[in-house]
């Protein structure tokens, strides 16, 4: 059981220090002994639990498919509306990608020209966003005039597009940046009445 324990902490060990030499690098330039002396082990061990490169980066987009599940598997707050539970989730990836170095780089691997897509996490993303767009509609918290594929198309755009240059510039990735993004989109997705009543800000600590 400790060699298991032990087994399983220094994979861990290495799925974080990959996603930090790749979340630096990019995948192309990294290489297995900068990932095995940023995890302090030999390359030897590292071999043990991953076959090569490509094998760390999927390990690395597979753990990062798994926080963004948590981003959006977190349902909406008593007597929130789905409206709000959108702008909450997206300051929620914004900050969990700023926070998060194995998100921050799954998200990277996944849609990288070098590697074929494996977990699709930009495909995750856009399936929740439609899934979220249109029970807001069902419930009639949109506009008459707010098509929900067009308000699908803007969220995705944008949330992908902070992501992407966040990756170079983290104010992108900022609770403001999304907050000036949401002030501009709500007037034109719900009904006026409705609008004070939409927080923009992150809804948890930066």
């Amino acid at each position: 059981m400790v060699k298991q324990e032990r087994a399983a902490r220094t994979r861990e060990t290495l799925i974080r220090s990959a996603a930090e030499v790749f979340d630096r690098e990019g995948f192309s330039a990294s290489s297995l002994s900068q990932i095995s002396s940023l995890a302090g082990v030999s390359n030897g061990a590292l071999h043990f639990h991953f076959e090569n490169k490509a094998a760390l980066a999927d390990a690395v987009e597979a753990e990062a498919l798994d926080r963004l599940r948590v981003v959006t598997g977190v349902g909406p707050p008593v007597g929130a509306g789905r409206v709000q539970f959108l702008v909450d989730a997206t300051q929620g990836l914004a900050g969990a990608l700023r926070r998060d170095v194995v998100l921050r780089a799954g998200f990277a691997l996944s849609g990288g020209p070098v590697r074929p897509v494996r977990t699709g996490l930009r495909e995750h993303w856009r399936s929740w966003v439609e899934e979220a767009v249109e029970r807001a509609e069902e419930e009639g918290e949109l506009r008459p005039e707010a098509a929900a594929q067009d308000v699908v198309t803007a969220v995705v755009a944008a949330t992908v597009g902070f992501e992407v240059l966040g990756v170079r510039d983290a104010q992108w990735l900022s609770a403001a940046a999304v907050g000036r993004f949401w002030r501009l989109l709500l007037p034109t997705l719900v009904p006026e009445d409705a609008l004070h009543g939409v927080r923009v800000e992150e809804a948890r600590p930066s």
